[in-house]
């Protein structure tokens, strides 16, 4: 039986409250976030290390990832710059393992040659980030071959075009274990026209075409292996507001950019079809969305999830992830990708 990855970030303040039950559901877990800063990897961040402990004690196969980075998060472009830098990162990375008892490291640098994020940002980004990620693979095996064992190091890639066109994908794949697309605020933050921001097929109408397949088959044709790749889902939601009330506000130019929106757990509770909004299934695009007259909300829920879980058994992938664990403690879609995924009852 083949076993895929169920990945789930989670930010440390909510990791007191993983659930026994769900950390059994996940194969990976990334802790969010330790920043770059001075060349070096910081943990000055994570408040909750001593849980990390509890959580590997408790859990020991279950591999958990200390998360680098997140949105806005800078000091990579500076320390890719130089050998110096890039020695000094990998050396610290190798420190936070061996003070925490992590598996490995997670890089999201968002995003290499773009500073859009308000961070450091250079051309040469795109052979930098190679050569980063070559010296912390090579600092890793070091490390690895000493404890006699595999710490991995994946990255979070942003999941459309610019992201190929900022990195040297097809080099960066041989150095990490597997590749998480962000396939989730695919749109939204900068534009006003409404759409699924986390749909797993392009539909018709949508003018954008960014979708997981999509983001999927351009990682592939860069140079990574099917079997490195791991699709992104959303706990949350995005919203659009003064919507046109045309279409159930599907692909209507909206008053406002598409701003993060409820959680699944508040969606759940107040929105999917209650207070005058509508769940509608767009089935070209295997995602739901929600509309009231005015507002409209895209979001995952457990149908969509299914999708992916099937589209990731379909094509040979290596698994799916989300962002991120605190959103959803009614544990509804966790629970799809376990069943999805692995198939096999949590022990109680």
């Amino acid at each position: 039986m083949t076993k895929y990855i169920v990945a789930g970030y989670a930010v440390d303040s909510v990791l007191p409250d993983m659930t026994r039950e769900d950390l059994q559901k996940l194969t990976h877990l990334n802790v969010a976030f330790g920043h770059v800063k001075n060349d070096e990897i910081t943990t000055e961040h994570l408040k909750n290390g001593e849980v990390v402990r509890e959580i590997k004690r408790d859990h020991p196969n279950l591999t958990v990832l200390l998360s680098i980075g997140g949105w806005s998060a800078g000091g990579f472009s500076e320390a890719a710059s130089t050998e110096s830098g890039r020695a000094s990162m990998a050396a610290s990375a190798v420190r936070v393992l061996e003070e925490y008892p992590f598996d490995g490291i997670d890089l999201d640098w968002e995003y290499p040659c773009y500073g859009e994020a308000g961070i450091g940002s250079s051309p040469d980004d795109k052979q930098n980030f190679t050569l980063l990620l070559k010296t912390i693979r090579e600092a890793l095996d070091a490390k690895g071959s000493r404890d006699g064992r595999h710490y991995l190091l994946t990255i979070a890639a942003g999941a459309d075009q610019y992201y190929v066109d900022g990195t040297e994908m097809a080099e960066v794949q041989q150095y990490l274990d597997f590749v998480q697309l962000m396939t989730y605020d695919m749109r939204g933050g900068f534009q006003i026209l409404t759409g699924h921001h986390t749909n797993l097929y392009t539909p018709t109408g949508d003018l954008f075409r960014i979708s997981t397949d999509a983001s999927v088959n351009l990682f592939v044709r860069a140079g990574v292996p099917k079997e490195k790749i791991v699709i992104g889902a959303a706990f949350y939601s995005r919203v659009w507001n003064e919507v046109p009330d045309r279409n159930h506000g599907l692909h209507q130019m909206a008053g406002s950019t598409g701003g993060y929106g409820p959680a699944f757990a508040e969606l759940a509770a107040e929105y999917i079809n209650k207070n005058g909004y509508i769940r509608y299934w767009d089935k070209e695009a295997c995602a739901p969305y929600l509309f009231n007259g005015s507002s409209l909300i895209s979001y995952d829920d457990e149908e969509s999830i299914q999708c992916k879980c099937d589209y990731v058994k379909e094509q040979g992938l290596a698994g799916i992830m989300f962002w991120e664990y605190g959103c959803d403690p009614t544990h509804r879609l966790l629970d799809v990708m376990h069943q999805g995924l692995r198939g096999t009852p949590v022990q109680k």
